[in-house]
This record gives C-alpha cells, sequence and structure tokens, in this order.
C-alpha cells in the first residue's frame, strides 16, 4: 500500500484527513478574525503599551532632568553658603581686629591719663613738702629746743 504525508488510507480506503472547500472557507474566516482582532484589539493594546512606555520614558527622563536641576541648584546653594561663611568669618576678623586696636586705643589712653594723674599727684606732693620743708625748718630748731628742755627739765642752749 501506498502512503502519503498528508493523506493515509484506512482499512476501507478513506483519507484520514480531507481538504476540501471548507478548509479554505476556514482559513478565510481566520484571516477575517485575525484582521478584525488585530485592527480593534491587538493594534489599540499595543498604541497603549507604546504611549505608556513612551510617557514612563518621558517621566524618566524629566525626572532625570528636574534630578539633575535640582543638583545643580544644591551645588549653586552651597557655594553661595561657603561664600557667605568665608565673608562673615573675614568680617567677625575684621570686627575682632577693630575691637583690639580699640581696645589698645583705650587702654593706652587710660594708662597715660593714669600716668598724668599720678605724675601730676607727685609734683604736687614734692612741691608741697618742700613747702612744708620750708616752713617747718625754721621752726625745727625752736620746736627742738621746747622738746629737749621739757623732756631734761631744764634750758637747753
Amino acid at each position: 500500500m501506498d502512503q502519503t504525508p498528508l493523506v493515509s488510507l484506512a482499512s476501507g480506503g478513506h483519507p484520514l484527513i480531507d481538504i476540501d472547500l471548507t478548509a479554505v472557507v476556514q482559513f478565510c474566516l481566520f484571516l477575517l478574525v485575525y484582521v478584525i482582532a488585530n485592527r480593534l484589539l491587538f493594534q489599540p493594546y499595543l498604541a497603549l503599551r507604546e504611549r505608556r512606555r513612551a510617557g514612563i520614558e518621558g517621566a524618566r527622563a524629566e525626572a532625570e532632568r528636574m534630578t539633575a536641576q535640582a543638583d545643580a541648584k544644591l551645588a549653586d546653594y552651597q557655594k553661595q553658603l561657603a561664600v557667605a561663611r568665608d565673608k562673615a568669618g573675614d568680617e567677625g576678623r575684621k570686627v575682632r581686629l577693630e575691637a583690639a586696636a580699640h581696645e589698645r586705643e583705650a587702654t593706652d589712653k587710660a594708662r597715660a591719663d593714669a600716668q598724668k594723674q599720678i605724675d601730676d599727684a607727685q609734683s604736687k606732693m614734692r612741691a608741697e613738702t618742700e613747702a612744708a620743708r620750708a616752713t617747718l625748718l625754721p621752726q625745727a630748731d625752736a620746736l627742738a629746743k621746747a622738746i629737749a628742755s621739757k623732756l631734761l627739765g631744764r634750758e637747753v642752749a
């Protein structure tokens, strides 16, 4: 017996697969369902997935752009903050130097005033001492004689 790949003869000589006009009709119905399903189901679904993917990629790109922009702003802010801190440190040093200079000036002025007052007091004391000496020196001999005579109980020459 003779056998072909698609058709084999059964015991009665009937083929197992009978290819006739119904196979063509089924193939045409398959193509029709494929075209309708492709247009109404598959293409809208694929377009929706593509829009979603594009939206996600766009959102990622936007997020990366915003992150880069925020990082740039943060770096700029930190740079400005460092400049402000340096400027504040310089101003603080300047104020401290001015305060130290003012303190030295005030201390030197107070020291000069105190020294002037001490010098004036010493010169006044010297003058008063000299005046008292000049006044009391002539009286010292008379007082000494008076004290000696009282102590001795007799007249001292």
